[in-house]
């Protein structure tokens, strides 16, 4: 999208639907589902750059470290316009505004493109264009945590009920973008056939210097230390929660209700912890060791440091 257009983008969406529909089992917005055959026809360009994640696994974090990558670490640049309009995402579309693939297809390359959407699902350019991704995912017991905030602040998703409520639904799977084991055993497959660079949120918190460092090792960069300090100082939680540029200030209260919670929440690893009880742990524990036998997909979910 057109930086310039973004006031009229922001007066456009006062109105927002939450409403839901599904594709493949999939449950998805319904707007995406309207319009899922222009989605999945997406053609995508062998130099797009796509960061694929599950909803709050660090998406906006590494939004902004690979718009630096790109532009050589210029954070003057990088200020040009807010993060969801410099970064189309592919399935949204927010009525009446163009859909994220309007807005793709309108850029220059090479793009730097976003997606939650699970490996079935993504449009088949992508793997035929052999297009690099990188794919971020996080804890499942920490993602549960900030999905429940993000549903409650977000007004284009449905609220999430009580704590009790949401942790039943998450864990089966009855979420926006459906299920978190699915979706990150998926692309952990997916990686050794495809151009993919498998991150861990918690690598990166516990330090993002080096882990920015295999990100541009991965996109074939080589940079001076200064330009990666410049990329691990302006992508610091600090720096992107006062950044409005990054931290969805822009959009209206319609929207993004942060007066319900910011959208910048912690960034932490183990918040999780206050707010499981004891009997939730429990049956989580035994839902994930269910889920995930059999494979050698690994997550750390105690605070680090």
């Amino acid at each position: 999208m057109n930086p310039e257009l973004f006031p009229k983008f922001s007066e456009e969406l006062e109105i927002v639907d939450n409403k839901m529909g599904e594709v493949q089992g999939v449950p998805l917005p319904e707007a995406t589902c309207e319009i899922w055959e222009q989605i999945y026809n997406f053609q995508a360009r062998e130099d797009d750059i796509l960061i694929s994640t599950y909803p709050k696994a660090g998406t906006t974090w590494m939004q902004e470290i690979v718009d630096l990558i790109m532009l050589d670490g210029d954070v003057k640049k990088s200020m040009r316009s807010p993060c969801f309009v410099k970064v189309p995402f592919i399935e949204l579309y927010p009525k009446p505004m163009p859909s994220g693939v309007q807005a793709a297809n309108a850029m220059e390359s090479p793009r730097l493109l976003k997606t939650h959407l699970p490996t079935q699902l993504l449009p088949p350019s992508f793997w035929e264009k052999n297009v690099k991704v990188i794919y971020v995912a996080r804890n499942m017991k920490d993602c549960m945590v900030s999905y429940f905030h993000f549903q409650r602040m977000n007004q284009a998703l449905p609220h999430p009920g009580t704590w009790n409520e949401y942790f039943s639904k998450f864990t089966a799977g009855n979420v926006t973008w459906g299920s978190w084991f699915d979706h990150v055993l998926g692309w952990w497959k997916a990686k050794d056939k495809h151009k993919i660079l498998y991150v861990f949120y918690e690598d990166m918190i516990e330090d993002s210097r080096r882990e920015i460092q295999k990100v541009v090792k991965f996109l074939g960069e080589d940079f001076s230390e200064d330009v990666v300090q410049k990329i691990l100082q302006h992508t610091s939680f600090k720096a992107m929660k006062s950044n409005p540029m990054a931290n969805f200030t822009s959009l209206p209260e319609s929207v993004f209700d942060q007066s319900v919670t910011s959208f910048m929440r912690k960034g932490v690893v183990g918040d999780w912890r206050n707010h499981f009880t004891v009997a939730q742990d429990e049956i989580f524990e035994k839902e994930y060791w269910r889920r995930m036998e059999g494979t050698n997909l690994t997550f750390r979910t105690q605070q680090l440091g």
